[in-house]
């Protein structure tokens, strides 16, 4: 075998897949999901084709047109990581047929029953592909370097709706058939009474962990002329979401006219239950996103900022394996910042790379014993790429770029992005192609910046910048005072924001006394705040400060959420050092009461919190 990825199966000498048509039968009593792929290959093949899958039960593989059976094996062993190893003996094949079954413990999906969600009457079903989860859905080469177009046809109950990372074509009953599909899977009712089938198209080139879908009882708001806000029916959620991302079309346009045209006609937002475990992710034409995010001040927008500015960098130029994937977050955090401070102005961008800064020098800290990860090109051999998950490439990779920019200039930079965009579209590249295509455009910048010492390096290299603005420096400073005993006034703080708070608090020392935890919260109440980034930064004080008069809003917190930026530093600061017998025992009993209302890529982060030091 010749892998091209340390996440795959996938085997460098074999044809890449280039489209897959799926028919799947979503059958919410079981957790399961029964299904046909329809994959075609760019070349025809004879000899093993590799596929990964996980947690998948293969019922057959057959010749699409003579329906002839193709031998098959799965390996008996399941890596841990990588999941089990299908290979197919083709024999000048360019298509096959796969049927198959999905598991309960898919790691992509999470079936929520209904008391889980906000209208307590239907089930709901959503996927959470990235980074290598698509293989717990449907067999597939399931590496960035190998993109695909798809067509899948959804059969749901009729009660129910879904919504894709793709083109909705139609609704319809499951009588009539799509020649274009994947024939439905034979073990399913398919046609049974009470049901639907929902059709979608992506045409555009994807790598697989971009592949979403989600079903429920699902309403939406028209917010401008290519989105719509789509959240569950019931409750406040979908008004409210329609009001916090009202300027979504604005940061569109200011995206377009720093990076290019839009490639994907429609960008629309899911607002997902809770338990979603991330704060947005970037499926192209139908960005998920945590509820968290609704925040009433239109500041949850930046989420958005960021999901959308993935539509250029990281679902148009990809990363061709996790090892490089600060080309997917650090460019995307730049444009993020680029775009909220054309829309929002400097000061918010400044906030934001400040927040950032902070967050950046905590994962060194946080990787101490393991430097490797906190270089922009990592090897990522033989290690889950959800235990590494950091913002390292995300605030180290835009440093990089911030950092050329001033290099160069802004004009100059920007004409730089255009180009590299337009470059490599649709393409999956690693870090020597962007550094290639670096040098080839900027002449000498290699004898002004070491691009090897912030590629390679360990650590935050010397010529990356702390961001300088009046609010940011009057809030770091304000910070340092409190060490000396002083809270802020209220006429200092009458025009913060959220991130303005989140970033007065990370700033905070870690070493508080528990009477002025209790102090400050009583006079801004910062436990009760409506934003989980000012609620988890304050909670995190009070558990090192060990003020257990939280310990009740600690517990409440991590059972109504489920996004990992909030799970993660809340049990790590409860089962963290030593004499901490009585967090120790909250933290476990909490997680077993709440472990079933997290995703299962969260439940496997939490599980390696407590591993690592229970």
């Amino acid at each position: 075998m010749a892998p091209i990825d340390p996440h795959s199966f996938t085997d460098s000498t074999h044809p890449v897949t280039t489209h897959i048509a799926l028919s799947l039968y979503l059958d919410f009593p079981s957790s399961t999901i029964h299904a046909t792929a329809l994959l075609s290959l760019s070349t025809p093949h004879t000899g093993p084709l590799s596929l990964d899958t996980r947690s998948l039960t293969i019922h057959s593989v057959l010749d699409p047109q003579s329906q002839a059976p193709i031998p098959f094996s799965l390996s008996s062993d399941h890596d841990p990581i990588r999941g089990r190893h299908l290979t197919l003996s083709l024999s000048n094949h360019s298509s096959f047929l796969v049927v198959y079954s999905t598991s309960p413990s898919s790691s992509a999906l999470q079936w929520l029953s209904p008391p889980q969600t906000f209208n307590k009457t239907l089930p709901f079903v959503y996927t959470q592909c990235q980074s290598i989860h698509a293989r717990s859905v449907f067999p597939c080469q399931d590496t960035p370097a190998a993109r695909v177009t798809y067509t899948c046809l959804l059969n749901v109950p009729s009660s129910l709706s879904a919504v894709m990372s793709a083109r909705h074509v139609t609704r319809r009953s499951p009588s009539e058939s799509s020649p274009s599909h994947a024939p439905p899977p034979p073990h399913a009712t398919w046609g049974a009474e009470g049901r639907a089938v929902e059709e979608f198209v992506m045409d555009q080139p994807i790598p697989t962990y971009l592949f979403a879908f989600a079903v429920g009882e699902l309403g939406f708001r028209e917010v401008g002329p290519r989105t719509r806000v789509y959240a569950e029916a019931a409750g406040p959620v979908l008004d409210e979401a329609a009001r916090e991302f009202a300027g979504t079309e604005e940061m569109v346009q200011q995206g377009e006219r720093l990076f290019g045209p839009y490639d994907w006609e429609r960008f629309d937002l899911l607002v997902l239950p809770p338990s979603f475990p991330y704060g947005g992710m970037e499926n192209p034409r139908m960005v998920f996103l945590t509820p968290t995010v609704i925040k009433g001040d239109a500041s949850g927008a930046q989420v958005v900022a960021h999901e959308l500015a993935h539509s250029w960098t990281g679902n148009l130029i990809t990363n061709k394996t996790n090892d490089h994937f600060w080309l997917n977050e650090g460019f995307t955090t730049y444009a993020e910042r680029r775009i909220v401070e054309a829309v929002q102005g400097e000061d918010r961008a400044a906030l934001n790379i400040g927040i950032g800064w902070k967050g950046l020098n905590e994962e060194m800290e946080r990787f101490k014993d393991n430097m490797e990860f906190t270089k922009l090109k990592t090897n990522q051999e033989g290690v889950d790429p959800d235990d590494v998950y950091s913002q390292v490439p995300y605030e180290k990779g835009f440093q990089f770029l911030w950092r050329i920019e001033r290099q160069i200039g802004r004009p100059a930079f920007d004409e730089f992005l255009k180009k590299y965009i337009n470059t490599f579209k649709f393409k999956s590249i690693d870090t020597e192609t962007f550094l290639d295509f670096l040098k080839a455009n900027v002449p000498g910048i290699e004898k002004d910046i070491d691009l090897e010492l912030w590629t390679e390096g360990t650590g935050i290299p010397p010529d990356a910048y702390e961001p300088v603005s009046n609010i940011y420096t009057k809030i770091v400073s304000l910070a340092n005072e409190f060490k000396l005993g002083r809270m802020p006034r209220e006429d200092e703080v009458a025009d913060w924001q959220g991130q303005e708070w989140e970033l007065y608090l990370e700033n905070l020392p870690k070493a508080v006394e528990a009477s002025q935890i209790l102090a400050l919260d009583e006079r801004y109440r910062l436990s009760e705040s409506k934003d989980y980034e000012v609620k988890v930064a304050f909670l995190q004080l009070a558990i090192s400060a060990k003020c257990r008069d939280y310990y009740g809003e600690v517990e409440k917190t991590l059972k109504s959420v489920g996004r990992m930026k909030y799970l993660r530093p809340l049990y790590t600061a409860l089962v963290q050092g030593t004499g901490k017998e009585e967090e120790k025992i909250l933290a476990k009993r909490v997680f077993a009461e709440a472990r079933d209302c997290y995703h299962p890529i969260a439940q496997g982060v939490v599980e390696s919190i407590f591993a690592k030091h229970l």
